[in-house]
């Protein structure tokens, strides 16, 4: 009886969950429910999806309004019907204009006016008059009273309560960024839109019995059918070429072109495994998933860009026979069951990197090579803290009280009705947290459907420019439709531009084989920068917390550095399993203390779970369970799948079948334990195994060309860590930095021998124009002998000049910045700030004499500061006074368990929780010589001494070592003072 029926991905309107919408409909004696989201459709297949559990019969459409003012709604009679509305709603939220207030003929739906829209025509068959409880006591008075036949209940609903209503206005106001004293009625939905029994509904209505019965005539005659499940075949592009015969053909004949390429000469354990692989693949209707890969691939080889096919599906030898991958999965006995097994319905996950300068012509190839293509959508939802600044924002508080409240702290004030505000805020930031808030995009998500993607959803048209569902992933594999995943990342840009930087800087000849991995694995100098952790720079390997697990197990081998890539996802650390394999590791007679099951499934990593088909693997073996429902289990670790019914189910068994085999209740929790700790975070080892080889690759050019690495680093803005950083390790390798030059500089940092220019793209505000015009000049008319010089020949203003002066654009003129500064303004100070043009004439020079202009030593690292966000000074000479202490980094092998004072400069901070939910840090700092202080804040002192910022700190506290690495347990911290700016004092 209900034909208009919100939940809260109306976004900032509706307030119910899927489910509790359906679970208020079968409570109130509903057998058939509408679910008509405001101008999306984000809901409806998960809609469908769970009806089925609470005994409803769905019915899809979509509620089209202006703002909030509702048009009409559309009712699906059928998919097609369905397909009718979201190729309508489509087409206006690609074109960004208002819905017309009718629609155009739609043959398969229903189109339900309220009374304060109806079309001034004749309706036809499908269009009815839709009225509300709140409209009867008008409706008699209306010419279409008489009209019975032509009207239907129009009850929409919205709440499930006056707290939801409550939410509702506060939603609205923050769409509307207003006060909520401020928001318009027009802009709210009505408190009466709740839920009501069937029955009261009819009573409502019992003056009208046509109403009733043509209202159950529409919801009548809608159907909508979607197959959901692994029992039913994936929706995605059925065959590449056209049909299945030729597909098969194509890929058999692509495997053996590989076999050539990858085996010259196979095995017959490779024979079998190619033949076991093609055979399920052929059986699961993944022969196109793999054409189509193979053919993205092939595109990106073809266009020379670089890219690392990882996911579970490098654990297939036919992917790397493809060279969708470089992991060879016979040389690191990658599990064949994480790729695919019988009992697997969903395709391999293929994860592709491109450098981030190619993805978007892939992504561009893609849409125009195949067809039915859509970006996959993901749902942005209301964070608590920042729901609790925009509702701060709504009641108009001040923004230290919203400050405090956002720290889950009341401000403590003495207003009476602030205070009322701030308990209200609290309330219901509670209440909206978790709401979805709007519709992004998936990081990499592409479809690629068989059937036009309108059958299963509209599409928006975000600023990518490329149709995107209103849907995520795990509503899109729900219904058998999978993505293909085109990423981006800058290392491989880095690797790229550091081989385009040594062709120039050495010659073509120079350039390295990148692609040579297995010279680089055996290769003694990338071997004492994994044994040493000294990575900075390289892919993967390079943050804080991976450096120390490389120095804590000495890694210096490829399997070793597999197993390290996802060793240290978040669940292995957390689970305590991550210092238990650096023990079995490095101590052999450790090993005794594994679970002997355990030792016997994973011999490699010691009886220690660390990849993903570890999941799949004790599942199976240890607990005796199907690959079905093990494969279930390792899907059911992460994100939403974890709630469901499919996933508690195969959990019940493990701990069945445990107690069936004998194990003690003890451990059967501890491997589930776990299991459940990492199973979502960790990494397969095909996936690991396909970082590892852009680490090498990263390791091998550092080691050997670094400055040509670092200045690549720079140019695609780093990694784990600033710009400034990543100066520091060039100069540490014998660079002498140099400011932006405008005889030497472009808008990239540029590399001469040993002297690096960083670029004009790292200088604050300075515009693209100039740069260009500049870079332009100089490669037509040559270097710039002076400022006048370039003044006359480059068009810009005396502001954009400036910036280049203090920046120290013109140092090699042997010119004062002050005196340079009083000449620009000489030469400049009549010009204007924008579009300067080319002077036709010589810029007139002073004919004045300047005094002596002192310029003060640290006034250049703090225009550095200002301009570039770093000195290219040692910061240490920048101290007010000298540090008290000159311990370093290199003193701690003989200073373990003493208390030490170190000075260090703060690199970066994490934060992180205790078990108790207690605030603690890790720090990373440079001391003095610029090596790395790695510390540990432990919650009191976390509290005591809080960080204040870029600087450089006292460090005070115990110095500890476990496995022969070195942190700072620190007792107290405090911030060193830097010398003031000359320009300010005073």
């Amino acid at each position: 009886m209900m034909l208009n029926n919100h939940t809260y991905y109306s976004f900032r309107y509706g307030t119910i969950p899927i489910r509790e919408l359906l679970k208020m409909a079968a409570e109130k004696g509903m057998d058939t429910l509408a679910i008509t989201d405001i101008n999306t459709t984000a809901a409806c297949l998960d809609f469908v999806r769970l009806s089925e559990q609470y005994g409803i019969r769905p019915v899809l459409g979509i509620d089209f309004r202006h703002g909030a003012r509702q048009l009409y709604v559309g009712l699906a009679r059928n998919n097609e019907g369905f397909k009718e509305l979201n190729d309508f709603l489509s087409e206006y939220l690609h074109s960004k204009t208002p819905l017309p207030e009718a629609p155009p003929p739609l043959g398969n739906c229903f189109i339900v006016y309220p009374l304060h829209n109806i079309p001034e025509r004749p309706l036809g068959d499908h269009e009815y008059i839709g009225v509300s409880t709140g409209d009867l006591s008008r409706f008699p008075f209306l010419p279409w009273s008489a009209q019975p036949r032509k009207t239907v209940i129009l009850q929409p609903v919205t709440f499930r309560n006056k707290a939801d209503f409550n939410a509702h206005r506060l939603l609205r106001a923050i769409d509307n960024n207003t006060l909520l004293s401020k928001l318009p009625k027009s802009e709210e939905g009505d408190p009466a839109h709740v839920m009501m029994n069937v029955a009261d509904l009819e009573k409502s209505f019992a003056a009208y019995p046509e109403m009733i019965r043509n209202t159950r005539s529409v919801l009548d005659r809608c159907t909508i059918e979607f197959e959901f499940g692994d029992s039913h075949p994936h929706k995605n592009l059925q065959t590449y070429t056209g049909s299945a015969a030729s597909d098969d053909e194509l890929l058999l004949r692509l495997c053996e072109e590989g076999l050539r390429y990858r085996y010259p000469n196979p095995s017959p354990r490779i024979h079998e495994r190619l033949e076991k692989e093609l055979s399920i693949i052929r059986e699961k209707g993944f022969v196109s998933y793999f054409l189509i890969n193979w053919d993205i691939t092939s595109y990106a080889r073809s266009k020379g860009y670089f890219y690392v096919g990882r996911g579970s599906g490098a654990n297939s030898v036919v992917a790397y026979l493809l060279r969708i991958t470089d992991v060879d999965p016979i040389e690191l006995d990658l599990y064949f069951e994480r790729f695919i097994n019988l009992y697997r319905k969903n395709p391999p996950d293929f994860d592709i990197d491109f450098s981030w300068k190619d993805r978007e012509d892939v992504t561009q190839y893609i849409f125009s090579r195949f067809p039915h293509v859509a970006l996959l959508a993901t749902y942005t939802t209301f964070q608590y803290r920042a729901v609790v600044r925009e509702l701060g924002k709504v009641f108009g508080l001040p923004s230290h009280e919203i400050d405090a409240l956002a720290e889950g702290r009341l401000p403590g004030s003495r207003d009476e009705q602030m205070d009322y505000y701030a308990r209200l805020i609290l309330r219901y930031g509670k209440l909206i947290e978790g709401f979805p808030n709007h519709l992004s995009v998936h990081a990499g998500g592409i479809l690629i459907s068989e059937k036009p993607i309108h059958y299963y959803t509209a599409t928006d048209l975000p600023p990518k420019g490329y149709p995107t569902t209103h849907f995520d992933m795990i509503i899109a594999e729900d219904v058998g439709l999978y993505k293909f995943d085109i990423l981006s990342q800058r290392g491989l840009s880095k690797i790229r531009e550091t081989l385009d930087i040594i062709g120039e800087s050495r010659g073509p000849d120079e350039v390295p084989d990148i692609h040579d991995i297995n010279r680089f694995k055996n290769d003694e100098p990338v071997k004492e920068l994994l044994r040493e952790g000294k990575a900075i720079g390289c892919f993967y390997v390079e943050s804080p917390a991976m450096r120390m697990l490389l120095k804590k197990l000495r890694v210096d081998d490829y399997l070793g550095l597999v197993a390290a890539s996802s060793i240290i996802r978040p669940g292995v650390a957390q689970s305590g399993m991550m210092r238990e394999y650096i023990l079995r590791f490095r101590y052999p007679e450790k090993r005794k203390e594994a679970h002997p099951v355990l030792m016997k499934i994973m011999p490699e990593t010691f009886g220690v779970m660390v990849y993903q088909e570890d999941v799949i693997k004790v599942a199976h073996y240890f607990a005796g369970l199907t690959l079905a429902e093990a494969d279930v289990l390792r899907r059911g670790m992460s994100g939403k799948f974890r709630s469901r019914v499919e996933f508690n189910k195969v959990k019940d068994k493990y701990f069945s079948n445990c107690r069936e085999k004998g194990y003690s209740d003890e451990e059967t929790r501890e491997i589930w334990r776990q299991i459940e700790s990492f199973a979502g975070y960790a990494f397969a080892k095909g996936h690991s195994a396909s970082y590892a080889v852009e680490s090498y690759q990263s390791l091998f050019l550092k080691a050997y060309y670094p400055l040509e690495y670092m200045v690549a680093t720079i140019n695609n803005f780093g990694g784990f860590y600033r710009t400034e950083f990543y100066a520091h390790e060039a100069r540490l390798h014998g660079a002498t930095l140099h400011p932006p030059c405008v005889n030497h500089s472009t808008m990239d940092t540029r590399l001469f021998g040993k002297e690096i220019y960083l670029g004009f793209i790292l200088v604050k505000d300075l515009e693209q124009k100039v740069v260009h015009a500049l870079v332009a000049e100089r490669e037509a008319n040559g270097l710039y002998s002076d400022m006048e010089d370039f003044v006359d020949r480059v068009p810009v203003s005396l502001e954009q000049l400036t910036l280049l002066i203090r920046i120290g654009a013109f140092l090699f003129t042997g010119k004062n910045k002050k005196e340079l500064r009083w000449k620009a303004h000489f030469m400049l100070g009549h010009a204007k700030k924008s579009q300067p043009e080319k002077s036709l004439f010589k810029t007139p020079k002073p004919n004045f004499t300047l005094p002596e202009l002192a310029l003060e030593t640290y006034e250049d690292a703090f225009d550095e500061f200002e301009l570039l966000g770093f000195p290219l000074t040692n910061p240490f000479e920048l101290l007010r006074e000298p540090p008290l202490s000159m311990t370093a980094v290199r003193q701690f092998p003989e200073l373990v368990g003493q208390q030490i004072t170190i000075y260090g400069y703060l690199v970066t901070v994490k934060n992180t929780n205790t078990t108790n939910k207690k605030r603690m840090h890790f720090g990373t700092f440079l001391d003095h010589e610029g090596a790395f202080i790695d510390t540990v804040h432990f919650p009191p002192v976390a509290a005591r001494y809080p960080f204040r910022g870029r600087g450089i700190y006292s460090l005070t506290g115990k110095v500890v070592e476990e496995f022969e690495y070195y942190t700072l347990e620190v007792e107290r911290m405090e911030k060193a003072i830097f010398i003031d700016d000359p320009r300010y004092a005073g």
